[in-house]
This record gives C-alpha cells, sequence and structure tokens, in this order.
C-alpha cells in the first residue's frame, strides 16, 4: 500500500514539474499589467454605462494610472479617453416558418479616440465590435435572459481588455 501511495506521488511530481517545463518553454507567462506611456487618464463615457464602469474599475486598480473621473479636473490628466458611442445591440438572426424567433445576435460597440489635452489624437477614431449568437426559445424564456445578461457581461469584459490593450500599445504621449 505505501508503495502504490509512493508512486502515485511520484507520478503526480512528475507530471507537475514536465507541465511546468513544458509551459515555460513555449512562453507562456500570467497576464500583469500593462505598461502605459501616461500616468493620468480622463475618461467621457456616459454617466451609467456598464462599460465605462467596468473600465473605471479595471483602470482603477492599477495603481500606476491616476483615473480622472471629475470633469472639472480633465485639465489635469495627460491623455483624453473620447468615447464617441457605447451602445449595446440585440439584432433578430433567425426566425421559424411560423415567424417565430429562434435566434439572436449580441453586440457590444465602442466608438472612441485617445488625444492630448491639447487636442493631438494619439489614437484616431476607432471602433470595436464583439458580437454573440444567442438561441432563444419562449419556453425558456427566463433562462434565456439570465444568458443574454451572462454574455452581455463576458462581452463587456472582453472590450474592456481590447481597449486596455489598445492603450497600452501606444509608445509614446
Amino acid at each position: 500500500m505505501k508503495r502504490r501511495q509512493f508512486t502515485l506521488t511520484l507520478f503526480n511530481t512528475v507530471v507537475a514539474s514536465a507541465s511546468v517545463a513544458a509551459l515555460s518553454g513555449c512562453g507562456f507567462k500570467m497576464r500583469g499589467s500593462f505598461n502605459y506611456p501616461f500616468k493620468s487618464i480622463y475618461t467621457t463615457f456616459v454617466l451609467g454605462s456598464t462599460l465605462g464602469n467596468e473600465f473605471k474599475r479595471v483602470l482603477g486598480a492599477d495603481s500606476q494610472i491616476n483615473l480622472i473621473t471629475d470633469a472639472a479636473q480633465a485639465d489635469k490628466a495627460q491623455v483624453v479617453l473620447d468615447v464617441l458611442n457605447d451602445q449595446r445591440e440585440k439584432v433578430v438572426v433567425g426566425v421559424t416558418a411560423a415567424g417565430q424567433v429562434r435566434e439572436f445576435q449580441l453586440r457590444v460597440r465602442l466608438k472612441f479616440k485617445l488625444r492630448t489635452q491639447d487636442g493631438r489624437e494619439i489614437i484616431p477614431d476607432t471602433e470595436l465590435l464583439i458580437q454573440r449568437d444567442i438561441s432563444f426559445t419562449e419556453t425558456a424564456a427566463l433562462a434565456k435572459e439570465n444568458e443574454e445578461a451572462l454574455l452581455y457581461r463576458d462581452m463587456q469584459s472582453d472590450m474592456v481588455q481590447q481597449l486596455l490593450r489598445r492603450l497600452a500599445a501606444v509608445k509614446s504621449i
């Protein structure tokens, strides 16, 4: 019995070591925080925007960046993130022969630009779009509503990560 336990422990150790070696050999590393060429940013997300709230939460957790949310303090920011469009869409993409909806496409769309205080564009007008398909049945309407909310939250998190990567890709201001 002890020999089997020793063999099992040895096997687990070897497998774990091999996994670590394989991951480090392929260049895998944990995602760290982004490095931005600016120290402060002001955003023009609409008050109450769920995407704006998520962006502020994620960026606010980064101690390297001073996130300015007060419009009266906007002139203290090195850069301004102008949000030109922030919207959610739900489009019917599939119906039955009887005309009942069977499939929706959910979209989160963000159009923005990044500029300095003096108006020089760093990132010109850019539109990001994320879309997901969701099936629909009237018999499971409540469950589909919950699934839709979950998909929107997931898409929103993806959108914030894409936006942060775009901001981090800026070389200099």
